[in-house]
């Protein structure tokens, strides 16, 4: 159990690293790279958005793979050209290559966070694989703690186009060791204990055929296109309420802490607080962050209340996902079910930057207020009719 441990601690710290560097980097950086580029939000959204719609594309496959005993090499092969994406972002001579090239990180998102961790710690770990997930998304949750802060300082230090090299290098210094070293003692124990799951053709067929398999792509489709918004123009909103640009930045450094607490109290409280309840409780608060936000405007505090509600609520609902689609659906070809529910959200992020900005441009901030609080009341109308139907 120590070597199970102490790898599930390493992926837990790789997908961390990961998140950081390929996933919230833009948003903590956004201002630096408009400074740095002179291009407006919506033509450097245009990237993110792009890495995004190649990753849904991607993800059902990578799925798959995952069912083919291919997770670990995607997990410490395709962080390294996410890394070798960032330094060409730095590079990039306009927005037109900006754009394209934001389609390296598209592919190494595609296999290297939670989908394909999660997926691989399934197969392997089986009943034991929802600790393993709690475990890591206690730790990747400050994903976002770290990424604003060393955004903020990479940006003053190198300027947005060095402060993406920067983040590079904790992709190759930090999360591929991490990831190849707990991905080699897992397949050392695989090899001393047991054998890995063999793929499970039609299972991906049935899932398509129930509809708690749709209830759960639009649920999360809602939730992630809200929090996309919310959180790459997080900086941008809370200037907008009021918020000086220090208390802006440590608002958005206490979303990531605001996970790993609501994954806490969830731990703490399993035996109290079922699937079904905690569902429409992390739905809720997502709610209740929106509008959070949208009061702040005349006490810019509340910004605080934002992130505490909204990190709780998107923390809950990224380890609620595999545990709804597993008690659900079964553990039958999870690799590929999990990738195939896993395009919407996706496709939501992917829309998220794209979405925001067309919104502030168009109707200014508060039709990103108005947009985000339906997207979440959608989603929590949505989580009480998936609750409503039998679990499993």
């Amino acid at each position: 159990m120590r070597g199970e441990g102490l790898a599930v601690w390493l992926l837990a710290l790789g997908q961390t690293l990961t998140y950081a560097a390929l996933y919230y980097s833009f948003a903590a950086l956004l201002p630096d790279l408009e400074t740095a580029t002179g291009w407006s939000k919506a033509q450097l959204a245009a990237g993110p958005t792009f890495a995004f719609l190649i990753t849904a594309v991607l993800t059902p496959f990578t799925g798959r793979l995952v069912d083919h005993g291919r997770g670990g090499e995607m997990l410490v092969g395709l962080p390294l050209i996410g890394a070798a994406g960032l330094v060409a972002l730095a590079f990039a001579p306009g927005p037109g290559g900006w754009f394209w090239l934001w389609g390296l990180i598209g592919l190494a998102q595609a296999g290297s966070l939670y989908e394909t961790c999660f997926a691989f710690l399934t197969r392997r770990l089986g009943e034991g694989a929802r600790a393993a997930i709690t475990r890591v998304t206690l730790v990747a949750g400050l994903a976002s703690t770290l990424a604003f802060p060393l955004g903020d300082l990479f940006g003053r230090v190198f300027g947005g186009r060095g402060a993406l090299i920067a983040f590079a290098l904790i992709v190759v210094a930090g999360a591929v060791p991490a990831n190849l070293w707990g991905v080699r003692i897992l397949r050392r124990m695989e090899r001393a204990g047991g054998a890995r799951p063999a793929p499970e053709p039609g299972a991906l067929q049935a899932a398509l055929r129930h509809p708690a398999f749709w209830l759960v792509a639009a649920i999360f489709g809602a939730i992630w296109l809200n929090h996309a918004i919310l959180i790459t123009y997080a900086l941008t909103l809370f200037a907008d309420r009021g918020a000086a640009p220090g208390l802006a930045v440590l608002a958005a450094s206490c979303i990531g802490p605001s996970q790993v607490a609501g994954r806490l109290l969830l731990m703490l409280n399993e035996t109290r607080v079922g699937n079904r309840a905690a569902t429409l409780l992390s739905l809720g608060a997502i709610g209740v962050a929106s509008g959070l936000l949208w009061l702040a405007g005349f006490a810019p505090l509340l910004i605080f209340g934002f992130a505490l509600t909204q990190g709780a609520g998107a923390g809950l609902l990224s380890i609620l996902r595999p545990v709804l689609l597993a008690q659900t659906l079964g553990r039958r070809g999870f690799g590929a079910i999990s990738g195939a529910v896993a395009v919407a959200p996706i496709l939501a992020t992917a829309a998220g930057p794209s979405v925001g900005a067309a919104l502030l441009e168009t109707g200014g901030p508060g039709a990103v207020y108005a947009c985000c609080l339906g997207l979440a009341a959608l989603g929590l109308g949505l989580g009480w009719v998936l609750v409503r139907r039998p679990l499993g």
